[in-house]
């Protein structure tokens, strides 16, 4: 196989009820991360994925350490196949998931740090107080100058927070703000916006408290230089260096998922194939409107790992 590849790991959305089942009950290795991930939280997160119920399985304390889990059981199990990895990503929690692979931090620390932080980041805004919005088909500027014209005339915070490809972009804040925000930008030309279901308003500046708790959470953790470049969603770079990657991870709760200057790093260091590994397929339609050129897989359970290995292996 000489194709160069790189991991893809999803975000919060990804999440559902079931999933990781298959991995654990096929692969050994599978059952084990799962049963790493009970131990280190001292609670069955196993059951939670396999069985929910959802609405807990959807709290953000719950939904971050489970899509990590299962993402890192299918990159287990992918990689007991002989896949070479040279390159990761992972979109704002799933950075955390592409550090575990990439072996820069250990998988039951990672799993506590990111249930700390998916407490922190609820917490940090009262229910109700924030929003985030998709705008669709505006470009980046435009979305950038609708936000800090809303942020001028209410006072409140509002910003991109995720640069997603270059028909999506989604914003987040106060929740005023980002409905002034998104007015604004469908009278610039977005072709639509619409109100995210989500539980806090992530990677904006009212997540100040949780990137401190953040903050204090990776000073307690042993970090080591990552075998594989992984890219940085605050920056889009990619990070080799213990230190680059607790800024990274700490500045990610505040700051944009830089997703399109994510990619076209991977890009530019050579990687051709791109799996998303973990619930979903989010990622691999992201890819597709960042550069439809680019080859995307994804493994998250039996057959979609026979079909990539299948796919890898002939080549095509």
């Amino acid at each position: 196989m000489s194709n160069k590849i790189a991991f893809l790991f999803p975000g919060q959305g990804s999440q559902a009820v079931g999933m990781g089942r298959e991995l654990a009950e096929r692969f050994p290795i599978g059952a084990q991360t799962f049963a790493e991930a009970d131990a280190a939280l001292e609670f069955s997160l196993s059951r939670l994925c396999f069985e929910g119920p959802e609405e807990t399985l959807r709290l953000t304390e719950n939904t971050q350490p489970a899509i990590m889990t299962v993402s890192v059981a299918a990159a287990r199990v992918f990689a007991e196949h002989g896949i070479e990895l040279a390159l990761a990503a992972g979109h704002s929690l799933g950075e955390w998931s592409a550090h575990v692979i990439a072996g820069t931090l250990s998988f039951a620390d990672a799993v506590r740090a990111v249930k700390a932080r998916g407490s922190a980041m609820q917490k940090a805004v009262p229910a109700g107080e924030g929003a985030m919005a998709a705008v669709l088909a505006l470009d980046a500027a435009q979305v950038a100058e609708a936000c800090a014209e809303a942020a001028r005339e209410t006072g409140l915070v509002v910003q991109a927070a995720n640069l997603n490809s270059p028909g999506q972009i989604v914003i987040s804040g106060a929740a005023a703000a980002v409905e002034k925000a998104a007015a604004m930008c469908k009278a610039k030309g977005a072709r639509r916006t619409v109100m995210l279901p989500v539980s806090a308003p992530f990677h904006c500046a009212l997540m100040q408290p949780a990137q401190e708790e953040v903050a204090r959470v990776l000073d307690s953790l042993s970090l080591h230089d990552p075998h594989i470049p992984v890219a940085a969603n605050v920056t889009g770079a990619l990070v080799t260096t213990a230190e680059a990657t607790r800024d990274a991870l700490i500045h990610q709760v505040t700051g944009a998922v830089r997703w399109v200057d994510c990619m076209q790093s991977l890009k530019s260091a050579g990687a051709d194939v791109f799996v998303e590994v973990g619930p979903g397929k989010v990622l691999c339609g992201l890819l597709k409107q960042i550069d439809p050129s680019l080859k995307s897989l994804n493994v998250e359970d039996a057959a979609s790992l026979e079909k990539t290995l299948a796919d890898l292996k002939g080549g095509n």
